[in-house]
């Protein structure tokens, strides 16, 4: 082999060596970056699983004093109905209270034009009253949540014959 030859060979050698390092450290890095990316999942998969499990704690906290209130009404003994019902009624405005504030609104349209986005009709009745398709009456409130339909309002419609 000539002097030319052995640089050559070298040279060679020597980017050889230069490639097999940079291929190490090319996996050492891919490797690195793949078990980030493995625990950035399995982080999401834990913080999403938190998430779900207490979604409901705001709204869960908010119904505690709702839940105090029926306890103590029904430790009450011997009251009358009147306070019975007084009872009654403030405990359901303390509930629809929680659920304003977590979103919820009622439907209850009497007197308000038949809409079958947010209404059921159960039956028609003649009514001199309404106007057709006007809603007379409401056998169960709807509900809806953060404006989008959560149960229609069960309604008796107008109609003129």
């Amino acid at each position: 082999m000539s002097a030319d030859d052995n640089d050559a060979h070298a040279r060679l050698a020597i980017e050889l060596e230069e490639a097999r390092a940079e291929l190490t450290a090319l996996r050492d890095e891919s490797l690195r970056e793949r078990a980030e990316l493995e625990n950035q999942r399995k982080r999401m998969a834990r913080e999403v699983d938190t998430a779900r499990r207490f979604a409901n704690e705001k709204l869960l906290a908010e119904l505690l004093p709702v839940i105090d209130s029926l306890e103590a009404g029904l430790n009450v003994e011997g009251d009358t109905a009147d306070h019975l019902r007084q009872g009654m009624e403030l405990t359901l405005k303390q509930l629809l209270k929680v659920v304003a504030d977590n979103g919820l609104t009622a439907v209850d349209p009497v007197g308000e034009a038949f809409n079958p986005d947010h209404h059921q009709a159960m039956s028609m009745v003649e009514s001199r009253e309404y106007a057709p398709g006007q809603v007379v009456q409401v056998y169960q409130k709807g509900w809806l949540l953060n404006d989008r339909l959560l149960r229609p309002a069960l309604v008796v419609v107008s109609r003129h014959d």
